[in-house]
């Protein structure tokens, strides 16, 4: 089901994604201001802009020069759309580059390029920046705008002169030269309601409940009165809520399922069906196929490959479950819930119309890029438009327990990904689940675990030379990995004090057997993912 668990509204603010890396950022940003924001493919149609009709419209950044043959650009006829419907406009960076082209003015490339921090001057009387004056910025552009177009003018300036802020009031047309979005631009958020709530006159009127209530609906519309749902539920929070949704939803023909493929974290799968039946009261069956899992696995050692043998059998798994289920019930179940969230949509690079067209593949996520083109199963993906944060706000809406939500986020393939390398030589499973559960007890009892936005250990295909008991050794090395975060798109890494590390090295030196080595990873995202694979 290509639901939006967003209700439509007369303040929709529309992102056309170019490609920039920041795009997301907007849409949350937005999100945050109690303004429903939706980022699509800035290569989508006319038709399907006009049918969203958007009282706003974003054009992000993005790497490419409007100088490239064939860079991207708004649709024919978008111009006259947004003239003729009092849609207002704001272009940001390539965005701005698109509007003074397109409008008849004219963009070079720039004779003082301009990348990171930088101060500009904001003229007062503007209706991005009201009274106007001096504020820090984050840039990042070579081209730039060297005369506007008809009616446009200039309302900030970078310290060398470069435009940096445009406006057009009388045709709603504006542009930033620079990124309101980031952190790195102290008073972008200011800029950005200003546009929205004095300029554009956007009311904030968008709530979480809306998603609820607008989900419920598009469900009961997508299934049948008679139809039957199966979930695949990972234990985590997303395919919880997802669970929780879809259930209250069409209540008992909602079938769910945990899947034990032999790839979990240390009891995990007695823990997680214990708080399914006694905390979340959920109809879960759980299915132990990691015999099934750990054969197609030997051997392998892409991290890609690994996501799409994992997606193809997680599928075989709902297939033959069903297969069961529709002789208990002498119906066929015709639906499969994921709890796939945007960034795993971003991260899988989805197709056109999604928002990241002029992007590259970050990974394949088992449940987007990782599953196979022959499904049986017609999939329902209650959260695909949403953060893991506003995931957790929902399923307080539903009841779910806040300690069940606060639970760090962990990977569809789950230790797949964490033992690099083939996962089957040896014992590297059950030493990374030893590892990783000493890790996670000892932030627990520091009291940082809802500090953290993820922790977990990596099992890496590497020996060191050790002594242990007065002996040589030749054992195992793993990695710690903790990181704070939003919403997972970007992050940064735990900064522990030097005696909680201490002790946790020498624990999981002590009692795991076949380690002798504990290294932290200290990479933010970027340019690292959060997971090693």
């Amino acid at each position: 089901m290509d639901s939006m668990p967003l209700k439509k509204s007369s303040n929709l603010v529309l992102i056309l994604d170019f490609g920039s890396q920041y795009t997301h950022l907007i849409t949350r940003r937005i999100r945050n201001l109690s303004v429903l924001s939706l980022c699509v493919s800035g290569t989508s149609s006319l038709q399907s802009i006009v049918d969203l009709n958007p009282r706003v419209v974003i054009l992000s950044g993005g790497p490419s020069s409007v100088h490239t043959p064939g860079g991207p650009s708004f649709p024919d006829g978008f111009l006259e759309y947004v003239r003729e419907n009092g849609v207002f406009v704001l272009g940001i960076c390539y965005g701005l580059h698109l509007i003074v082209q397109r409008l008849g003015g004219e963009v070079r490339v720039g004779d003082a390029q301009e990348y990171g921090k930088m101060e500009i001057v904001a003229e007062g009387d503007s209706g991005l920046f009201g009274k106007g004056g001096r504020q820090m910025v984050w840039m990042s552009h070579g081209d730039e705008a060297a005369r506007l177009p008809q009616g446009f003018k200039v309302v900030a300036r970078s310290q060398q002169g470069v435009v940096a802020a445009i406006e057009n009031s009388e045709k709603r047309f504006y542009g930033l030269q620079y990124h309101p979005e980031v952190t790195h631009s102290p008073q972008g958020m200011e800029t950005l309601k200003n546009f929205l709530f004095n300029v554009c006159g956007v009311t904030a009127d968008w709530k979480m409940q809306d998603v609820v209530e607008e989900e419920i609906k598009v469900i009961n519309e997508t299934v049948g009165p008679e139809d039957h749902v199966i979930c695949a539920l990972s234990g985590g929070v997303d395919s919880t809520v997802a669970a929780t949704l879809i259930h209250k939803a069409i209540g008992d023909r909602l079938h769910c399922v945990f899947v034990d493929n032999g790839l979990l974290r240390y009891q995990e799968r007695e823990r997680v069906m214990s708080t399914f039946e006694s905390d979340l009261h959920l109809p879960v069956t759980c299915v132990d196929a990691s015999d099934e899992f750990l054969s197609k696995l030997k051997g392998v050692v892409d991290p890609e490959v690994k996501r799409k043998i994992i997606g193809k059998e997680f599928i075989s798994v709902f297939d033959e479950f069903s297969k069961g289920l529709e002789q208990k019930l002498g119906k066929k179940p015709q639906f499969l819930v994921q709890g796939t969230l945007y960034p795993d949509v971003i991260e899988s690079c989805p197709p056109p119309g999604s928002g990241r067209t002029h992007s590259h593949t970050i990974k394949s996520h088992h449940n987007v890029g990782g599953l196979p083109q022959n499904m049986k199963l017609k999939l329902i993906e209650p959260l695909k438009l949403l953060f893991k944060d506003e995931v957790r706000r929902l399923g307080r809406i539903l009841n779910v327990p806040d300690s069940f939500l606060k639970r760090h986020p962990f990977p569809g393939p789950g230790l797949a990904v964490r033992v690099l390398g083939d996962i089957t030589e040896g014992n590297a499973l059950e030493v990374l689940r030893q590892v990783d559960e000493i890790f996670i007890q000892s932030i627990k009892d520091a009291g940082l675990y809802d500090i953290i936005w993820q922790a977990f250990a990596v099992f890496l295909p590497i020996r060191s030379v050790g002594v242990q008991g007065d002996q040589r050794t030749h054992s195992h090395v793993v990695a710690l990995r903790a990181v704070t975060s939003e919403d997972g798109m970007t992050a940064d890494w735990y900064y522990f004090d030097h005696k909680f590390l201490d002790d946790v090295s020498r624990k999981i030196c002590n009692s795991v057997r076949g380690v002798n080595r504990v290294v932290q990873d200290i990479t933010s995202k970027p340019p690292s993912t959060i997971e090693w694979e």
